[in-house]
């Protein structure tokens, strides 16, 4: 297997849905060529290229790069929920380590709407979630929030009985992360909030409230991925960032066996992914300097800490107490202002992740600049269920 790096990256920026006048093959292009732009190559040098989205049509990602050129490569398109992203730069990945391209591109996009998220009106007879909503309604009770916050707020419920977790360290993620987006000017909300502000929001459902949760967004994100032999003689070494490992791990038994909310959403997925991503990378959580994880809402954050091995089983609650995980501390965790404050389009948060990372490894980040920041670690969650870490290494000269 070959190794492979990130030579350019590039996202819009993620706006609330409906603000901005554009199509999805415009802010696919905008991100698509600022990612050529960063490589310093044309669309033309792009041997194959995987898309990701959640709500376009089959095909949406020939229409997407059509506009960008018509080369004829081969385009796959990708949907794995809320990992997309980072699924199609797997894909990508694959690709360039398996010998069968030299350049790759990976793309993800959305264009959200409050009607494909609600659902359908009707429950139809199988959905991807049929295994998460058999343990879910044991023990709670059906709400009218989104299914995906119900999930999120019974599993926080959950961790606050179990762990004497309190509704002020569920709030300081947010708190955290809305500071860390005034850094941040292509986030979807840059205004920092006080403690106060964040538990006094509006209720959503269980202890979290408005501004622990991810909002509805639209943007893109993209990534141009090389072999080591195209880095060398393009003269790219000062931007190619590497990819030690990724490692895409889907639901087991003990994600429903125990009954646990918090494995229901994720868990055990984590904690088996980066496991396996850090071993092969050969470095442990404490070698890492930055980290982008999927925080959709305030508890998975904190769900998170424990399932990477920041802290232990129960501690998480103690570690954002602590000031550990932003900067000044032993990481700096969604210095772009995570989920909950940049924003989340579905398809496109996988390829933000990479954007945000590689412009750290490549000390390119301006004022959300990690010091010294040499290796970093993506998380990104999709229920139903896939979850996506991958661990990259800065630039070699």
């Amino acid at each position: 297997m070959r190794r492979v790096f990130v030579v350019g990256v590039a996202m819009t920026p993620f706006v609330k849905i409906g603000s901005r006048e554009w199509t999805y093959p415009q802010m696919v292009g905008e991100a698509v060529r600022g990612a050529l732009t960063d490589a310093g190559i044309t669309y033309d040098r792009i041997q194959r290229a995987a898309v990701g989205y959640v709500f376009q049509p089959s095909a949406a990602g020939q229409r997407a790069l059509y506009d960008v050129g018509l080369s004829g490569i081969p385009i796959v398109n990708v949907n794995n929920n809320c990992a997309t992203g980072s699924t199609a730069l797997m894909l990508a990945r694959e690709w360039v380590s398996g010998g069968l391209a030299e350049v790759t591109l990976a793309v993800g996009f959305e264009q959200m709407t409050k009607e494909a998220m609600a659902g359908p009106a009707t429950r139809p007879a199988a959905t991807t979630v049929d295994a998460h909503l058999a343990v879910m309604a044991g023990q709670y009770e059906f709400s009218q929030a989104p299914m995906t916050t119900q999930f999120f707020g019974n599993a926080a419920v959950e961790h606050m009985k179990r762990y004497g977790t309190t509704p002020e360290q569920l709030a300081r993620v947010a708190v955290k992360n809305h500071e860390h987006s005034t850094r941040n000017p292509l986030a979807q909300f840059q205004n920092a909030y006080t403690l106060e502000d964040v538990l006094g929001d509006r209720p959503v459902h269980g202890p979290l409230t408005r501004s622990q949760c991810s909002p509805m967004s639209d943007g893109a994100g993209a990534a141009v991925l090389a072999s080591e032999e195209f880095v060398r003689e393009h003269g790219l070494e000062s931007q190619a960032v590497e990819i030690l490992a990724q490692e895409l791990v889907t639901d087991d038994a003990s994600a429903f066996d125990t009954g646990s909310l918090i494995d229901v959403v994720g868990a055990p997925m984590t904690r088996a992914g980066a496991r396996r991503a850090l071993e092969t990378a050969g470095i442990g959580i404490g070698d890492v300097d930055v980290i982008e994880l999927h925080d959709c809402f305030s508890i998975n954050e904190l769900i998170t800490y424990e399932a990477l091995g920041l802290c232990g089983e129960g501690e998480s609650g103690a570690l954002i107490d602590s000031g550990a995980t932003t900067y000044g501390g032993d990481w700096v965790v969604n210095p772009s202002g995570g989920l909950i404050s940049k924003g989340h389009p579905l398809g496109a948060t996988g390829l933000a992740q990479a954007t945000e990372l590689s412009w750290q490894l490549r000390g390119l980040a301006g004022d959300r600049q990690v010091p010294g920041a040499r290796t970093a670690l993506a998380h990104n969650l999709g229920l139903g269920g896939a979850c996506m870490i991958t661990v990259y290494a800065a630039p070699a000269a």
